[in-house]
Order: C-alpha cells, then sequence, then structure tokens
C-alpha cells in the first residue's frame, strides 16, 4: 500500500494555476509552504479595523515607506502570502518588478479574528523563519496588538520571535523603522457596537 502525499506548489506554479484559471475570479487564496489555502471570510469589525489601520497609516508615511494592504509578499520559493498590511521600504519601481521580499519589509501586520490561532502559530512562525524583523497582530478576539519582534530558531528547529509585547487599544506605539512616527490604536480599534 502506497502513501497518500499532498502536492506541494512552487510560487511559479502557483501563478501558473492562476494564469489557467484554476481559480475563480472571486476565489481569496494564497500560497503557504506550498499549500494553497482559501482566506477566511473578514467580519466586519476585522473589514473597519483593516481600513482604519491602513487611513492611518498612509498619511503617516507617504513619501517614506510604502504602505500595501492585502498584497502578496515573496518570502520562500514556496510561500506567497498576503497579509493585512505591509510596510516596505520605498522603492522607485513601486514594486512592480517584483513584490516585497523580507529584506524589503519594515512591518507585516495581521488583523485576527477567526484566524488568531493560526496567524500566532504557522504566519508567526512563517514570517520568523524568513527573518521578517516586526510582526504585528491586531488581536480583534482580545481587544489587543500583539508586537513580535527579533525573530530566532529554537533548539528543537522552530522559529519565533524573542520579543513579544502587548499594547491596549488606548496607547500608542511607535512604527519600525521611523522612531519618531507613532500610532494612535485608539484610531484603529473599531468602537464595539452598542458602546
Amino acid at each position: 500500500m502506497t502513501a497518500v502525499t499532498a502536492k506541494r506548489f512552487s510560487i511559479a506554479e502557483y501563478h501558473r494555476l492562476g494564469e489557467l484559471g484554476f481559480f475563480a475570479p472571486d476565489d481569496q487564496v494564497e500560497l503557504i509552504r506550498g499549500e494553497i489555502l482559501l482566506k477566511a471570510t473578514k467580519s466586519t469589525f476585522h473589514s473597519v479595523c483593516n481600513s482604519l489601520l491602513l487611513g492611518e497609516l498612509y498619511p503617516l508615511l507617504r513619501k517614506r515607506a510604502i504602505v500595501r494592504g492585502q498584497e502578496p509578499i515573496i518570502l520562500k520559493d514556496d510561500s506567497e502570502p498576503e497579509p493585512d498590511v505591509v510596510i516596505a521600504r520605498h522603492r522607485s519601481d513601486n514594486y512592480l518588478s517584483s513584490h516585497p521580499q523580507p529584506a524589503d519589509l519594515l512591518l507585516v501586520i495581521e488583523v485576527s479574528d477567526s484566524t488568531l490561532k493560526y496567524d500566532r502559530t504557522t504566519k508567526l512562525s512563517l514570517y520568523a523563519e524568513t527573518g521578517i524583523s516586526n510582526y504585528w497582530i491586531f488581536n480583534l478576539v482580545d481587544n489587543q496588538l500583539e508586537m513580535h519582534s527579533e525573530p530566532y530558531q529554537k533548539q528543537n528547529g522552530s522559529y519565533s520571535y524573542q520579543l513579544q509585547r502587548v499594547v491596549l487599544p488606548n496607547q500608542t506605539v511607535v512604527i519600525p523603522g521611523f522612531s519618531e512616527l507613532s500610532l494612535d490604536l485608539s484610531s484603529v480599534f473599531p468602537a464595539q457596537i452598542g458602546e
């Protein structure tokens, strides 16, 4: 009896499937460690937080960095996630020649409610392994920002971050790479309906 193994895809194969029409136009997918995964449906709370976050970051970082919302980044030959928000180094071609790669990324952000466990484990490990220096999770379950920095490899071979900090929604944080710029989290975390 032969064992069943899943087919793992490279980024090139993943793009080829898209070119061939393998995905429906409204399919929300991303490539993580060779697996093509359907992205979770976004709640209104998630969408509002993501929109407020982008609305705060665009004017703060104009012409100093490139802010991208739910666009691909290239991490490895088999991983092309689409984080909710990315702050990338300014580049004259605006990343027309290729999506940002780890050396380009100042900050990767996921907005998490139904995907919180996945973002804290699989995505965190992938981002740490590829050297993403700063990873933030806007945790909408516990209404807090989880900031991760200084990626490292554990003795068991897995990857994580050495520094982890929790910030409350009424506090202000400094944007990595821009010590003079801060983000007021009360402008990002949406108020609950009925408050």
